[in-house]
């Protein structure tokens, strides 16, 4: 899982979080449907995006129905059934998530990072990736979208990052992953049948593509400097200053190209404008160690945040741009089992169940799980990235209005909302 969009369970209502959760699942099994099981660890958290918008788009609140389906038991869902996204919208996202990790893979082969340095792990690693393209193009194809633009982007990268030097703009290197965001975020509209939206959604995705490409690079800063690997931010000599300026342009200009889209309804544009609009910008906070959820604390200055430490540079460095992952939406506790009594396992049992449970992520992101010796409720690892979440249960005042800082900011997606916040 990789991605710049990991929103806190606590500034998302009930029902948007059943839907992040709907596309979350529906990209992995869209992966798996289309590519096989394996083809399922390139989901990453910002390809569901795509999903969103096809069918934010495509649906008015009555039709809805058809695109989702109910999945089977998955062990990351605790072993519960759920309703995941489907369709084209999920299978676009697919083959868009698939052709950019493919792509990433042959990037780490080519820099030699961790065991790719190694020529029988590169050379199974590039396989993988050529696979991964071809199947990504077949299933593009399918779907009317040429997937050649998105391998042409990142193989111009490379030839970009080696003339860039100091005095390069920053945009001159970023501009082949603008290219691949924009075309696929544009491509939601034609699968949509709203092709008036295209222009401004390639506007918002190539605004996107800058935004993943910078704060990719602000978190790898240190340990691109301790290896000596390439960065963008280093290599040009731009500064954490010019970067987060950068930055933050792009987030209001994704908030204004939004402003041009038509969704099927307002209600169905809701989790489109969450992400896009409010997200991206704590994402931004996030990665300058600026603000966010305050699990190490709160927010501070932009020079001074006390969630990092301060460089030779007299910025704070960042801690963790991408943050913890999503966690699934509260269940109820496990029953305890009948007369009163708790059946507690013996240490070799216990720890088999452990081992059983780590592996299929259910101490991690199942919340709460029951503990593998005694049955007892206890809370997910994931869940504790929230804990001290300063911006308490506001997400079920409004469906989308950022209700802990600066609400909507203009935009109308709270109109009718009766309960009394500043939306």
């Amino acid at each position: 899982m990789f991605g710049i969009i990991r929103p806190c369970r606590h500034r998302l209502s009930e029902r948007m979080r059943a839907e992040w959760m709907a596309h979350l699942c529906g990209l992995c099994l869209a992966l798996r449907g289309d590519h096989g099981q394996f083809a399922r660890i390139a989901t990453n958290y910002d390809g569901l995006v795509i999903s969103v918008l096809v069918e934010a788009q495509s649906t008015s609140s009555g039709e809805s129905g058809a695109w989702r389906r109910t999945a089977g038991p998955c062990p990351l869902r605790g072993m519960r059934s759920a309703s995941v996204a489907q369709g084209e919208g999920a299978r676009l996202a697919a083959t868009v998530s698939l052709v950019l990790a493919s792509a990433k893979m042959r990037d780490h082969v080519a820099d030699g990072d961790g065991l790719l340095a190694r020529r029988p792990v590169a050379a199974a690693a590039r396989g993988i990736a050529a696979r991964w393209e071809g199947a990504g193009a077949r299933t593009g194809a399918e779907l009317g979208f040429d997937t050649a633009v998105l391998v042409d982007a990142v193989e111009r990268q490379a030839g970009i990052e080696a003339l860039a030097g100091p005095g390069t703009s920053l945009l001159e290197v970023t501009e082949p992953t603008e290219t691949a965001t924009a075309m696929a975020f544009g491509y939601t509209a034609v699968l949509a049948g709203r092709p008036g939206n295209r222009p401004a959604l390639e506007e918002a995705g190539r605004l996107f593509g800058r935004l993943a490409h910078l704060l990719d690079a602000v978190e790898d800063l240190e340990e691109d400097a301790r290896t000596g690997s390439w960065n963008p931010i280093t290599a040009t000599g731009a500064g954490l200053d010019e970067a987060r300026r950068l930055c933050d342009d792009a987030v209001r200009g994704v908030r204004l190209a939004l402003r041009d889209v038509a969704f099927g309804s307002k209600s169905q544009g809701r989790l489109a404008h969450l992400l896009l609009a409010h997200e991206l910008e704590r994402s931004v906070d996030r990665a300058f160690a600026t603000g966010g959820c305050a699990t190490h604390g709160h927010a501070a200055d932009a020079h001074t945040a006390g969630h990092g430490h301060t460089t030779g540079h007299g910025h704070t460095a960042p801690e963790g741009a991408f943050g913890p992952p999503p966690v699934m939406p509260p269940t109820a506790p496990p029953e305890p089992p009948r007369g009163g009594r708790r059946r507690r396992r013996g240490l070799i049992a216990g720890c088999a169940v452990w081992t059983g449970m780590f592996c299929t992520g259910q101490i991690c992101c199942k919340d709460p799980y029951a503990d593998p010796w005694d049955g007892r409720p206890r809370e997910g690892w994931c869940a504790k990235c929230c804990d001290n979440c300063d911006c308490g249960d506001c997400g079920d005042c409004c469906d989308c209005c950022d209700c802990c800082s600066k609400c909507c900011d203009g935009c109308d997606c709270c109109d009718g909302c009766d309960c009394g916040c500043d939306c």
